[in-house]
């Protein structure tokens, strides 16, 4: 009996060093989840924080002579070191936001397409074919927006907007090839496959469960997508947008071939204009002084903070709008 209570002490002492093990073994391993997770962040946070501050120090001559009148200025004359970010600044927002206007409605409707709409076999072509859109380099974007979109634009689309809607500043003023009008659309050629495919993979994670709840309860396919699939993946499509937005801040090669790099602000969108990566990318070559290169250092510091400003307001808008559907939901 005794050496019988002292095996069964002995199994309890091994179960519970088991045991103890056993916790020790999962708490180091989610400490070392937590390190390997958190480490990447704080590396892209490092980078970020990094680029911000090379940006600033690099630009410390121009923000030192113009400070904050270099955003609301409309000069642009090296000859005489004066500086503005302003029709820069402009010329961005412009053709971005023709870009979006053209792109959004255009990916979604892919996107409902490919998710919803078209059979299995030929959606998977059909998504590879526009995913092929994204592989095209933007200087081959740049070379057929200045042969063949451009023209087209100028010969026959902006002769039918002056027609009809002339009498808004936007479409008046000199028909030519390069122009905003011609920037912002090959923006949003370029920035359909991004926001199509994000948005397609969002509507396909929707559960089956729910179009088949909307279809039981008498729903059109129409009403099926409106009521189970749209809210659902409202997120991720304004993520899809914010990706597309992103790209077309950003592109440059592209932009620089067929918007006419003009700095000035004009009401017309037939009239040449710049971006801030633009000019950048057409100056930075031919900078004499040092005040020049800041100049241009300065716009991308400011480009970098409208991006940031842009995502920014974005969250913004998704945190208020789910909070009114939270609301209206009684949840």
């Amino acid at each position: 009996m005794p050496e019988l209570a002292e095996s069964e002490g002995d199994a309890v002492l091994a179960l519970g060093y088991a045991e103890r093990r056993g916790w020790w073994a999962r708490i180091s391993g989610d400490r070392l989840f937590k390190l390997f997770t958190l480490t990447p962040t704080l590396v892209v946070l490092g980078l970020l924080i990094g680029i911000t501050a090379v940006l600033i120090w690099s630009a410390r001559d121009s923000i030192a002579k113009f400070g904050l009148h270099f955003v609301t200025s409309s000069d642009w004359d090296p000859v005489n070191d004066q500086f503005g970010a302003l029709p820069f600044i402009y010329g961005t927002v412009v053709s971005s936001s023709i870009a979006l206007m053209i792109a959004v409605p255009l990916s979604l409707g892919v996107a409902l397409c490919l998710s919803e709409m078209a059979p299995r076999w030929l959606a998977s072509r059909l998504a590879f074919l526009v995913e092929l859109l994204a592989a095209i380099p933007s200087v081959v974007y740049g070379l057929w927006g200045i042969f063949a979109l451009g023209p087209f634009l100028s010969g026959r689309v902006e002769p039918v907007l002056a027609r009809y809607l002339g009498f808004l500043p936007l479409f008046q003023g000199p028909r030519v090839s390069v122009s905003m009008l011609s920037a912002g659309v090959i923006l949003a050629v370029m920035v359909i496959p991004f926001i199509s495919a994000v948005s397609t993979d969002v509507f396909s994670a929707v559960p089956a469960n729910q179009r088949e709840a909307a279809l039981a309860l008498g729903a059109t396919r129409w009403e099926m997508v409106r009521i189970a699939v749209l809210p659902y993946g409202f997120l991720g499509v304004i993520g899809a947008i914010i990706l597309g937005l992103g790209r077309a801040l950003g592109e440059t090669i592209a932009v620089a071939m067929v918007i006419g790099n003009r700095p000035a602000i004009s009401a017309s969108l037939f009239m040449p204009a710049s971006t801030l990566a633009s000019v950048i990318a057409n100056e930075f070559a031919e900078a004499t002084s040092d005040v020049y290169v800041s100049a241009l250092l300065e716009l991308g510091l400011v480009l970098l903070i409208l991006g940031m400003l842009v995502n920014v307001i974005a969250r913004l808008l998704v945190l208020r709008t789910m909070r009114h559907l939270f609301a209206g939901s009684g949840r």
